[in-house]
Protein backbone atom coordinates (compact mmCIF):
# COMPACT_ATOMS: atom_id res chain seq x y z
CA UNK A 1 0.00 0.00 0.00
CA UNK A 2 0.74 3.35 -0.85
CA UNK A 3 0.08 6.49 2.02
CA UNK A 4 0.53 10.35 1.16
CA UNK A 5 -0.80 13.25 2.96
CA UNK A 6 -1.69 15.78 0.17
CA UNK A 7 -2.33 18.25 2.75
CA UNK A 8 -3.31 17.89 6.61
CA UNK A 9 -3.70 20.99 8.63
CA UNK A 10 -6.31 23.23 10.34
CA UNK A 11 -6.97 25.35 6.78
CA UNK A 12 -7.26 22.13 4.56
CA UNK A 13 -7.11 18.19 4.67
CA UNK A 14 -6.57 15.10 1.75
CA UNK A 15 -4.54 12.12 1.92
CA UNK A 16 -3.98 9.49 -0.53
CA UNK A 17 -3.94 5.92 -0.11
CA UNK A 18 -3.13 3.22 -3.06
CA UNK A 19 -3.04 -0.13 -3.97
CA UNK A 20 -1.57 -0.90 -7.66
CA UNK A 21 -5.46 -1.41 -8.18
CA UNK A 22 -7.49 0.89 -6.22
CA UNK A 23 -6.68 4.24 -5.64
CA UNK A 24 -8.31 6.75 -3.07
CA UNK A 25 -8.56 10.18 -1.11
CA UNK A 26 -9.63 10.50 2.39
CA UNK A 27 -10.81 14.23 2.32
CA UNK A 28 -10.84 16.41 -0.09
CA UNK A 29 -10.73 20.03 1.62
CA UNK A 30 -8.16 21.80 -0.89
CA UNK A 31 -8.66 23.06 -3.52
CA UNK A 32 -8.63 20.46 -6.97
CA UNK A 33 -5.74 22.07 -8.15
CA UNK A 34 -3.58 21.06 -5.17
CA UNK A 35 -4.93 17.82 -4.43
CA UNK A 36 -4.12 17.36 -8.39
CA UNK A 37 -0.77 18.12 -7.64
CA UNK A 38 -0.21 15.71 -4.63
CA UNK A 39 -1.30 13.14 -7.03
CA UNK A 40 1.27 13.75 -9.62
CA UNK A 41 3.80 13.08 -7.05
CA UNK A 42 2.74 9.69 -6.55
CA UNK A 43 2.45 9.32 -10.36
CA UNK A 44 -1.23 9.96 -10.44
CA UNK A 45 -4.32 11.86 -11.76
CA UNK A 46 -7.74 12.77 -10.58
CA UNK A 47 -8.76 9.86 -13.22
CA UNK A 48 -7.15 7.28 -11.31
CA UNK A 49 -9.26 7.74 -8.14
CA UNK A 50 -11.84 5.59 -7.70
CA UNK A 51 -13.70 7.18 -4.41
CA UNK A 52 -13.29 9.54 -2.20
CA UNK A 53 -13.78 8.52 1.26
CA UNK A 54 -14.99 11.35 4.22
CA UNK A 55 -14.69 11.95 7.44
CA UNK A 56 -17.01 14.97 8.04
CA UNK A 57 -18.25 17.97 6.51
CA UNK A 58 -16.49 20.74 7.86
CA UNK A 59 -15.00 23.15 4.49
CA UNK A 60 -11.42 21.84 5.53
CA UNK A 61 -12.35 18.46 4.91
CA UNK A 62 -14.57 18.97 1.83
CA UNK A 63 -13.47 22.76 0.05
CA UNK A 64 -12.13 20.55 -3.34
CA UNK A 65 -15.16 17.81 -3.21
CA UNK A 66 -17.20 19.59 -5.39
CA UNK A 67 -14.51 20.39 -8.53
CA UNK A 68 -13.37 16.72 -8.22
CA UNK A 69 -16.80 15.02 -8.12
CA UNK A 70 -17.59 17.04 -11.57
CA UNK A 71 -14.78 17.02 -13.36
CA UNK A 72 -13.87 13.69 -12.49
CA UNK A 73 -17.33 11.77 -11.44
CA UNK A 74 -16.03 10.23 -8.84
CA UNK A 75 -17.36 8.32 -6.18
CA UNK A 76 -18.02 9.96 -2.90
CA UNK A 77 -18.22 7.47 0.34
CA UNK A 78 -19.80 9.10 3.88
CA UNK A 79 -21.81 8.15 6.75
CA UNK A 80 -25.92 9.85 6.29
CA UNK A 81 -25.02 12.46 8.50
CA UNK A 82 -22.38 13.62 6.57
CA UNK A 83 -23.53 13.44 3.29
CA UNK A 84 -26.54 15.42 4.50
CA UNK A 85 -24.16 18.14 5.64
CA UNK A 86 -21.92 18.17 2.16
CA UNK A 87 -25.26 18.74 0.61
CA UNK A 88 -26.43 21.51 2.63
CA UNK A 89 -22.70 23.57 1.66
CA UNK A 90 -23.37 25.89 -0.91
CA UNK A 91 -20.04 26.64 -1.25
CA UNK A 92 -18.36 23.38 -2.98
CA UNK A 93 -21.22 23.75 -5.50
CA UNK A 94 -23.67 21.30 -6.78
CA UNK A 95 -22.47 17.48 -6.82
CA UNK A 96 -25.01 15.21 -8.53
CA UNK A 97 -26.92 13.25 -5.70
CA UNK A 98 -26.07 10.02 -7.63
CA UNK A 99 -22.25 9.84 -6.54
CA UNK A 100 -22.97 9.86 -2.96
CA UNK A 101 -23.08 5.93 -1.25
CA UNK A 102 -23.82 5.72 2.13
CA UNK A 103 -21.52 3.71 5.03
CA UNK A 104 -22.39 2.93 8.30
CA UNK A 105 -19.66 2.96 10.95
CA UNK A 106 -18.15 -0.22 12.04
CA UNK A 107 -19.31 -1.70 9.28
CA UNK A 108 -16.27 -3.11 6.99
CA UNK A 109 -16.42 -1.87 3.12
CA UNK A 110 -14.81 -3.76 0.60
CA UNK A 111 -13.68 -1.20 -2.45
CA UNK A 112 -11.31 -2.91 -5.09
CA UNK A 113 -9.02 -4.85 -3.07
CA UNK A 114 -9.10 -2.14 -0.16
CA UNK A 115 -11.45 -3.24 2.74
CA UNK A 116 -12.32 0.09 4.75
CA UNK A 117 -13.66 0.25 8.16
CA UNK A 118 -15.39 4.05 9.09
CA UNK A 119 -15.29 4.01 12.66
CA UNK A 120 -17.12 6.53 15.47
CA UNK A 121 -14.66 9.83 15.77
CA UNK A 122 -15.88 12.37 18.62
CA UNK A 123 -16.21 15.93 16.93
CA UNK A 124 -18.97 18.83 16.62
CA UNK A 125 -20.07 17.28 13.55
CA UNK A 126 -23.40 15.62 12.13
CA UNK A 127 -21.95 11.86 11.90
CA UNK A 128 -18.23 12.16 11.76
CA UNK A 129 -15.86 9.45 11.39
CA UNK A 130 -12.55 8.00 10.67
CA UNK A 131 -11.23 5.08 7.97
CA UNK A 132 -8.84 2.40 8.64
CA UNK A 133 -7.94 0.59 5.36
CA UNK A 134 -6.18 -2.77 4.75
CA UNK A 135 -4.98 -4.46 1.53
CA UNK A 136 -5.45 -7.83 3.94
CA UNK A 137 -1.34 -7.56 4.42
CA UNK A 138 -0.75 -3.92 5.70
CA UNK A 139 -2.98 -1.44 7.47
CA UNK A 140 -3.16 2.07 7.66
CA UNK A 141 -5.38 4.73 9.48
CA UNK A 142 -6.42 8.16 8.98
CA UNK A 143 -8.22 9.75 12.52
CA UNK A 144 -8.35 13.41 13.07
CA UNK A 145 -10.82 15.97 14.30
CA UNK A 146 -11.28 13.87 17.85
CA UNK A 147 -11.85 15.52 20.76
CA UNK A 148 -10.60 12.90 22.81
CA UNK A 149 -10.65 8.77 22.82
CA UNK A 150 -11.74 6.29 24.61
CA UNK A 151 -10.99 2.51 24.51
CA UNK A 152 -13.28 2.02 21.75
CA UNK A 153 -10.81 4.59 19.94
CA UNK A 154 -7.88 2.60 20.72
CA UNK A 155 -9.70 -0.76 20.27
CA UNK A 156 -10.50 0.28 16.25
CA UNK A 157 -6.40 1.27 15.83
CA UNK A 158 -4.91 -1.40 16.51
CA UNK A 159 -2.40 -3.40 14.18
CA UNK A 160 -1.20 -0.59 12.19
CA UNK A 161 1.07 0.01 9.41
CA UNK A 162 0.67 3.19 9.45
CA UNK A 163 -0.93 5.91 10.71
CA UNK A 164 -2.29 10.16 9.93
CA UNK A 165 -3.18 10.96 13.67
CA UNK A 166 -4.29 14.32 15.17
CA UNK A 167 -1.55 16.57 16.81
CA UNK A 168 -4.10 19.41 16.56
CA UNK A 169 -2.61 22.32 19.24
CA UNK A 170 -0.33 23.10 22.26
CA UNK A 171 -2.44 23.88 24.87
CA UNK A 172 -0.22 26.52 26.29
CA UNK A 173 0.16 28.31 22.91
CA UNK A 174 -4.22 27.91 22.70
CA UNK A 175 -5.00 29.21 26.17
CA UNK A 176 -3.17 32.23 25.41
CA UNK A 177 -3.32 32.66 21.53
CA UNK A 178 -5.97 35.01 19.86
CA UNK A 179 -8.67 32.98 19.39
CA UNK A 180 -12.14 34.09 21.53
CA UNK A 181 -12.97 32.25 24.64
CA UNK A 182 -15.84 29.76 23.10
CA UNK A 183 -13.57 28.70 20.40
CA UNK A 184 -11.13 27.87 22.72
CA UNK A 185 -13.57 26.18 25.18
CA UNK A 186 -14.78 24.48 21.95
CA UNK A 187 -11.18 23.20 20.72
CA UNK A 188 -10.34 22.16 24.19
CA UNK A 189 -13.95 19.82 24.66
CA UNK A 190 -14.32 16.51 23.89
CA UNK A 191 -16.26 17.77 20.37
CA UNK A 192 -12.79 19.64 19.60
CA UNK A 193 -9.52 18.44 18.39
CA UNK A 194 -6.64 16.52 20.21
CA UNK A 195 -3.56 18.44 21.75
CA UNK A 196 -0.43 17.33 21.47
CA UNK A 197 0.06 15.96 24.55
CA UNK A 198 -3.18 13.88 24.20
CA UNK A 199 -2.21 12.17 20.72
CA UNK A 200 1.08 11.10 22.47
CA UNK A 201 -1.24 9.14 24.93
CA UNK A 202 -3.19 7.60 22.67
CA UNK A 203 0.07 6.87 19.91
CA UNK A 204 1.48 4.95 22.84
CA UNK A 205 -1.44 2.43 23.14
CA UNK A 206 -1.38 1.86 19.51
CA UNK A 207 2.46 1.25 19.31
CA UNK A 208 3.37 -2.07 18.00
CA UNK A 209 6.35 -3.68 15.90
CA UNK A 210 5.03 -3.74 12.71
CA UNK A 211 4.92 0.28 12.68
CA UNK A 212 6.11 1.76 9.61
CA UNK A 213 5.42 5.33 9.81
CA UNK A 214 3.44 7.90 11.92
CA UNK A 215 2.70 11.28 10.17
CA UNK A 216 1.28 13.89 13.34
CA UNK A 217 -1.83 15.45 11.28
CA UNK A 218 -3.64 18.54 11.39
CA UNK A 219 -1.81 20.89 13.12
CA UNK A 220 -2.95 24.25 13.85
CA UNK A 221 -1.66 27.20 12.57
CA UNK A 222 -2.00 29.41 14.69
CA UNK A 223 -1.76 27.66 18.12
CA UNK A 224 1.05 24.43 17.49
CA UNK A 225 4.47 24.34 15.55
CA UNK A 226 5.63 21.07 13.80
CA UNK A 227 8.65 21.20 16.34
CA UNK A 228 6.56 21.37 19.62
CA UNK A 229 3.91 18.94 18.61
CA UNK A 230 6.68 16.43 17.41
CA UNK A 231 8.70 16.91 20.52
CA UNK A 232 5.76 16.63 22.90
CA UNK A 233 4.61 13.42 21.12
CA UNK A 234 8.04 11.94 21.38
CA UNK A 235 7.85 13.08 25.39
CA UNK A 236 4.48 11.30 26.16
CA UNK A 237 5.79 8.04 24.44
CA UNK A 238 8.70 8.12 26.04
CA UNK A 239 7.06 9.03 29.51
CA UNK A 240 4.75 6.17 29.14
CA UNK A 241 4.54 2.44 29.76
CA UNK A 242 4.83 1.07 26.15
CA UNK A 243 7.65 -1.36 25.53
CA UNK A 244 8.98 1.06 23.10
CA UNK A 245 10.67 4.15 22.71
CA UNK A 246 9.96 6.95 19.94
CA UNK A 247 13.70 6.73 18.43
CA UNK A 248 12.05 2.94 17.82
CA UNK A 249 9.31 4.34 15.19
CA UNK A 250 9.47 7.01 12.27
CA UNK A 251 7.35 10.13 13.48
CA UNK A 252 6.83 12.40 11.12
CA UNK A 253 5.07 16.50 10.85
CA UNK A 254 2.52 16.64 7.60
CA UNK A 255 2.66 19.79 6.68
CA UNK A 256 -0.57 22.04 5.83
CA UNK A 257 1.40 23.23 2.74
CA UNK A 258 3.31 20.16 1.31
CA UNK A 259 3.27 17.01 0.14
CA UNK A 260 4.52 14.28 2.38
CA UNK A 261 6.83 11.67 1.32
CA UNK A 262 4.74 8.79 -1.13
CA UNK A 263 5.49 6.57 1.70
CA UNK A 264 5.14 2.44 1.23
CA UNK A 265 3.99 0.26 3.76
Amino acid sequence: MRFESIASGSSGNCIYVGTEETHVLIDAGISGKRVEEGLHQAGLDGKDIKGIFVTHEHIDHIQGLGVLARRYHIPIFATEGTIEGIMETRSIGNIDPELFYMLRKDQDFVFGDLSIHPFTISHDAKEPCGYTLTDGAKKVAVATDMGTFTPYTVDQLQGLNAILLESNHDVRMLQTGPYHYMLKQRILSDWGHLSNENCGVLLSQLLNPDMEYILLGHLSKENNLPELAYAAVRLEIDMSEAPYKAADFDIRVASRNHCSEVLTV
